[in-house]
């Protein structure tokens, strides 16, 4: 891969002047030093938030679902197409922006998404109840919006950060990911509340849309140098012999760099192993505080909503959990890799493996018991959610140490593209055909809700076991693919 020679040597030449003379005596054109650390940190602090809202929008539907579901007067099955419609969108939009961020300015795609889905959602806050398609329409178009930001901002951190702080970074914005999700689910609930409308959920998330927008333009730079750049500097100014790239080596066609990590085992099995941790962290994020409501109802322990606004507490609480669990289990996760793998180079691929056994566990004893104890299952969820978000930074990191740099945007959106596909982009919908397929041939009652609601609910479990299985099989190929990045 000679798109990379220089980042081995990258750490023996920091602190060297770049522009000074070469052995000839002629002048060597000027590299530029690496970022400030303080600019660094305001970069990220950045797409931090950015990332915080775009997870709070993506998880404000499941946070009032029972109100949307009443309002449009939804079936199981069309109230989880509308997370599938978002997910979609968000998926197909996604290689397109990597396509986009590998080859054009990326502070402006970020831009333009996050003003993108900001207004989006703000317009779909005033939609009535005739209009669910319109606002099937309005969730898919956020997805596009959103796709920009999750495509390129991981890159533009593994542009500023070598490997060693990387997987910190990385794992601090990926922190993001739960906890904007959790905050999603506490922000619609609590707005439902306070305003007795669920359509205020959605007004609010575009106001910090427009607040990331202006932070962007003014602390993020225009432009900043790409990895492969910095290499080809280098190489250039003489400082590392015989690394210079051949001219328009790294103008590659999309095609040709899909067909190049389609031949990277570890880049494979990760993002299967990926797509399995999305079907089963969509399923859950979709309709784990419905399924709670319908086991609490069983067990007596609340009445049935018959209001007009339905009581938003599992939503409140289930949002504090991943908030949590989402925390505990990234920081745990990538201190977790950074121990291990200076004792074994798979160590990445088997915490992921691992997590993904223990978290498949939970689920599936989480689903037994909700009939008789309410509390055990939301503790076995918290867990399950805990070990799944483990994996977060570490898969990401996989990614980036196993793909050439040049290629990281495009493999990233291919990600993306199949672990959506396969993953969270059917999983809420297949959840609810299911379950009102084993409705559809028995009388309506709470009791039977509920058991359809728990039978659907169990292909999670079987997923996550599928998704271990992955990981296992990256594990095999892991260090090999990670000398051909180096190379």
């Amino acid at each position: 891969a000679q798109e990379d020679t220089g980042l081995q040597l990258q750490p023996l030449l920091e602190g060297q002047n770049y522009g000074a003379a070469a052995a000839d005596g002629t002048q060597c054109p000027a590299v530029p030093r690496n970022t400030p650390a303080v600019r660094d940190c305001l970069v990220v602090a950045v797409l931090c938030f950015g990332n915080l809202i775009n997870f709070m929008d993506w998880f404000l539907v499941p946070g009032i679902l029972m109100d949307i579901q009443k309002y449009f007067g939804l079936s199981d099955g069309r109230t989880g197409l509308l997370q599938t419609v978002f997910t979609l969108c968000y998926m197909l939009a996604a290689p397109t922006f990597g396509y986009l961020g590998d080859r054009y300015n990326r502070k402006v795609i970020l831009g333009a998404g996050i003003f993108f889905w900001s207004a989006v959602t703000l317009g779909s806050s005033f939609i009535t109840e005739s209009y669910y398609r319109v606002f099937a329409l309005c969730r898919g178009l956020v997805g596009i919006g959103t796709a920009s930001y999750s495509t390129i901002a991981p890159t533009i951190i593994a542009d500023l950060f070598e490997e060693g702080k990387r997987t910190t970074v990385l794992s601090v914005f990926y922190i993001f990911i739960p906890v904007g999700s959790g905050c999603g689910y506490m922000l619609a609930a609590a707005m439902a509340k306070g305003t007795g409308d669920w359509h205020w959920a959605f007004r609010v998330t575009p106001c910090m849309g427009g607040l990331a927008l202006v932070l962007l333009i003014l602390l993020v730079p225009h432009r900043i140098q790409r990895r492969t750049e910095r290499h080809r500097a280098l190489s250039i100014s003489g400082t590392i012999q015989g690394a210079a790239e051949k001219p328009g080596a790294a103008k590659t066609t999309w095609c040709q760099d899909v067909g190049s990590l389609a031949k990277n085992c570890s880049f494979v099995w990760s993002s299967l192993g990926l797509t399995a941790m999305a079907f089963v962290t969509g399923a859950l994020g979709m309709w784990v505080p419905l399924f709670l409501y319908r086991a609490q109802v069983v067990q007596g322990i609340v009445p049935p909503c018959l209001q007009e606004s339905c009581n938003s507490s599992n939503s409140l609480i289930f949002g504090g959990i991943t908030i949590g669990t989402g925390i505990l289990g990234v920081i745990a996760g990538a201190e977790a890799a950074r121990r291990l793998r200076k004792i074994h180079n798979k160590a990445d691929p088997l915490i992921c493996a691992t997590s993904m056994f223990i978290s498949a566990l939970c689920l599936y004893t989480a689903l037994m018991v909700a009939r008789t104890n309410i509390l055990s299952t939301f503790i076995f969820f918290a867990f399950g959610e805990l070990f799944l978000s483990v994996n977060w930074a570490v898969v990401t990191d996989i990614l980036l140490y196993v793909v050439a740099p040049r290629r990281q945007s495009t493999a990233i959106a291919l990600q993306i593209l199949v672990s959506h596909l396969l993953g969270d982009a059917g999983s809420p919908y297949l959840i609810g055909l299911i379950s009102n397929a084993i409705q559809a041939g028995n009388a309506p009652s709470f009791q039977q809700s509920f058991q359809s609601m728990q039978y659907s609910f169990a292909i999670c479990a079987f997923v996550g076991v599928f998704g271990g299985g992955f990981f296992l099989l990256t594990s095999l190929y892991i260090a090999e693919d990670r000398k051909d990045a180096e190379r």
